[in-house]
């Protein structure tokens, strides 16, 4: 083998080497994480807001949103497009509650409560399974929890007329309280009495 050939050889060999020292330095910067659950949540309820989105007329919606200086809830009427279905009305409700109020009053849910699934039984029992993200995230207190809890049940049963009582799970699974308080035990009726117009 001549001494051109042995030159060329060693370049190439080097430049081997060189490249599978560079890749695999390479491969231990590039490491490929899920999106965070946060974020796909985020994700799940904008398209389930933009697939609520309804072309029929509009007509007002009666939400209910926790003032907790004055321990009540105050009436805010919304102007909302119907879904055809009572279990798409009820996601369109918690989509409302979930924004927040426009006059400035109390939150009833979190921003990152996302409403992962609806049932609604024959019998007017509404099921409302949300994510793990919004507990822990209330106004703490025995008082803000309940009126919170029952912001998001009149809510509800006010604007669907064939719900009579609520019940909250969480990942799927029945929970005792949101953040230690309010009895979630049981299915919920709407308590209209600590409700006043909005001002």
């Amino acid at each position: 083998m001549s001494r051109r050939s042995w030159i060329l050889a060693a370049i190439l060999v080097g430049a081997l080497v060189a490249s599978g020292v560079y890749l695999r330095s390479l491969a231990r910067r590039v490491v490929v994480q899920p999106p965070p659950r946060h974020a796909e949540e985020m994700a799940r309820a904008k398209l389930s807001e933009a697939a609520l989105q309804s072309a029929g007329p509009q007509e007002t919606a009666t939400l209910f949103f926790p003032s907790y200086e004055q321990g009540t809830l105050i009436e805010e009427k919304r102007p909302i497009s119907w879904a055809a279905s009572d279990a798409d009305r009820i996601r369109q409700v918690i989509l409302a509650l979930v924004e927040g109020s426009r006059l400035g009053l109390g939150r009833a849910l979190p921003p990152t409560a996302t409403l992962r699934g609806v049932y609604l039984t024959a019998e007017g029992s509404a099921y409302l399974d949300f994510s793990r993200q919004m507990l822990g995230e209330f106004k703490p207190g025995i008082a803000s929890e309940s009126l919170a809890v029952d912001a998001v049940v009149n809510s509800v049963a006010v604007n669907i007329r064939s719900v009579n009582r609520l019940r909250v799970l969480i990942e799927g699974q029945a929970v005792d309280t949101l953040v230690g308080h309010a009895d979630l035990s049981v299915a919920l009726a709407p308590d209209l009495t600590r409700a006043a117009p909005s001002p």
